[in-house]
């Protein structure tokens, strides 16, 4: 016996790429229903072998449905999510929406799955930040055996985390380099992006952080451990899918670049490709289409008293958004409703 299972927003990059995972994972569904936004209506996604045809979001019944997968903005999950819930649908959100609701779970599943509990709060759990989600993955074993004080990141974020229009506008860009008389203007992005890197994502903050550096940090705190330290600066790179970090770690007793190397080897999500050779590292093209989170360059900071450096890369399509939020749905199903 398998979940009825809802994907809302299906013909966007994450919903389309859920549908894909759902599928690739096989995960157990007895039923599925894609939805969307009135002017998609009709539109036609992929599930495996099979084509669903995109029903209307707005006047969808969720009663008798297991769990919705939400890949939309913050404004229509506002008013869709808690429909949903009320109608006894586990949500699971990938907008930022509910992410800092003390009452609601942020769940990555390789690092704090029994927080799946509070689900019972609201019937709902958040997905976080793309960025966030594949650097707690490489941060958490290494915070189990060392304890973590303070955490230095700088992204390297791909347009695709700006959704299709950022896509494009790489895209266009990049042609219109080529072509005299065809340039195009930066739209999407305050500044061009083709050959170009922007360290701006999401609003600026009074603090003179932007929102999405905010998020990194108040997300880790609230995923891993609150005592936490973490800055960050967050850049658009002109990189059509995948996320890549520089991470600088600093623990409260030392831990060796070898042991470190070793415990991520055996972490769950993870794969280690670290020679120090040339082409010994991963890159964000060689990680597209793939579920794990890589990491590379590891080894000692001299400069502090317990400091390691690592390189973590992931697709931000899977890692960052989908593949979480279909793990989320693994674990719902596997610790709590208990179908499939």
């Amino acid at each position: 016996m398998g979940y009825k299972v809802v994907v809302v927003g299906a013909t966007g990059n994450v919903g389309r790429e859920m549908l894909n995972i759902l599928a690739e994972r096989e995960f157990p569904v007895d039923e599925i229903a894609a939805l969307a936004s009135r002017k998609s209506l009709g539109t036609e996604v992929s599930f495996g072998d099979t084509t669903l045809t995109t029903k209307d979001l707005d006047t969808f019944d969720f009663s008798g449905w297991d769990m919705a997968l939400f890949a939309v903005g913050s404004d229509a999950t506002k008013v869709y999510a808690p429909k949903a819930a009320a109608a006894g649908c586990v949500v699971i959100d990938n907008s930022s929406l509910y992410r800092y609701d003390p009452e609601i779970p942020l769940i990555v599943p390789e690092v704090n799955p029994d927080a799946i509990e509070m689900y019972k709060n609201k019937n709902i759990i958040a997905n976080p930040n793309c960025s966030t989600a594949q650097m707690v993955v490489a941060l958490k074993p290494l915070h189990d055996r060392a304890k973590i004080k303070r955490v230095v990141v700088s992204t390297y974020q791909s347009v695709s985390g700006a959704g299709k229009e950022g896509i494009d506008e790489l895209w266009d860009q990049t042609k219109g380099m080529y072509v005299p008389g065809q340039e195009v203007a930066a739209s999407k992005f305050t500044k061009q992006i083709a050959f170009n890197v922007i360290p701006h994502i999401d609003v600026f903050m009074d603090s003179g952080d932007t929102k999405e550096e905010w998020k990194m940090i108040a997300e880790t705190k609230k995923i891993v451990d609150s005592s936490i330290k973490v800055t960050a600066t967050c850049v658009r790179v002109p990189v059509f899918v995948g996320h890549s970090e520089s991470i600088n770690i600093e623990f409260e007793e030392f831990l060796d670049e070898d042991e470190a190397r070793e415990i991520l080897r055996t972490a769950p999500g993870i794969l280690v490709v670290d020679k120090r050779e040339n082409g010994g590292y991963v890159t964000p093209v060689e990680c597209v289409g793939d579920f794990a989170t890589f990491i590379s360059r590891i080894r000692q900071d001299v400069t502090i008293e317990n400091g390691l450096n690592l390189w973590c890369v992931s697709d931000n399509l899977r890692k960052g958004a989908a593949l979480n939020a279909v793990q989320i749905a693994e674990l719902l199903g596997r610790r709590v409703l208990k179908k499939g």
